[in-house]
């Protein structure tokens, strides 16, 4: 990676062979984190037979879990290699999930395709955010259910995420974030109402304790103030 590069989406095609392996400490963090967010997202809705897409899948850690849940599975990431990762575990599985390549500014896919999209740890790394909120709501059913999780904007968050998560605890590899493209709650419950979304409930996500591999678990924090999930919904007429 250059000197100074920020937002650096090449790790996840660069990480894709060993995706599943266990291996990789920061990959094992994204996959921990999986548990916590659908803790939360289950009080929201009742995936069993529902169609979701998961918006920003990677190599399928929350695609299987939807999958667990009885959902209809559709991922979609621009990482070719992470896609191809997760189709290749999702088979070894027997799961029958269908993965993409794409992005969420054009996703490939008809109107109302879906009943809930999930879009985790994606909002902070995309090019229009906007246009991704407006095609999460073209995509969606009427009354459908938008999922989320991203990072707040502010010094705190920046220090977590950077300082913190990326330079110190190596939680992440350096440069995976640049914290000028965070969102702040106010800016994205602006985009989901400009698309035509009722905003829900929005909570914070963070580390909870660790487990036996000295890894940190991750569940419902108080306070919005690093990283926060949330829902919305679309009008349903």
């Amino acid at each position: 990676m250059p000197d100074g590069q920020r937002n650096n989406l090449a790790i996840y095609d660069d990480v894709a062979a060993q995706w599943w392996s266990d291996d990789i400490r920061w990959v094992r963090t994204l996959k921990n984190m999986v548990p916590g967010r659908l803790s939360w997202f289950n009080r929201h809705i009742d995936w069993a037979g529902k169609e979701v897409l998961d918006l920003g899948c990677a190599g399928g850690f929350m695609a299987e879990a939807l999958d667990d849940e009885g959902a209809n599975v559709t991922g979609i990431d621009p990482a070719k290699d992470a896609i191809e990762a997760a189709k290749a575990h999702a088979v070894s599985e027997g799961r029958d999930i269908r993965y993409d390549v794409g992005v969420g500014e054009d996703l490939p896919y008809p109107d109302a395709s879906f009943d809930a999209v999930v879009c985790v740890d994606v909002l902070e790394h995309v090019s229009d955010l906007p246009q991704v909120i407006r095609e999460v709501a073209r995509v969606l059913r009427p009354g459908g259910t938008f999922l989320f999780d991203t990072i707040n904007r502010n010094a705190i968050a920046k220090f977590a995420t950077i300082t913190v998560a990326e330079d110190v605890l190596k939680l992440l590899p350096k440069g995976t974030h640049d914290p000028d493209m965070f969102v702040k709650p106010t800016e994205l419950e602006k985009h989901l109402k400009a698309a035509g979304f009722d905003v829900g409930p929005m909570t914070g996500l963070g580390p909870r304790g660790i487990n036996r591999r000295g890894d940190f678990v991750f569940g419902r924090v108080p306070g919005t103030m690093v990283i926060y999930m949330g829902t919305a919904q679309k009008a349903a007429t």
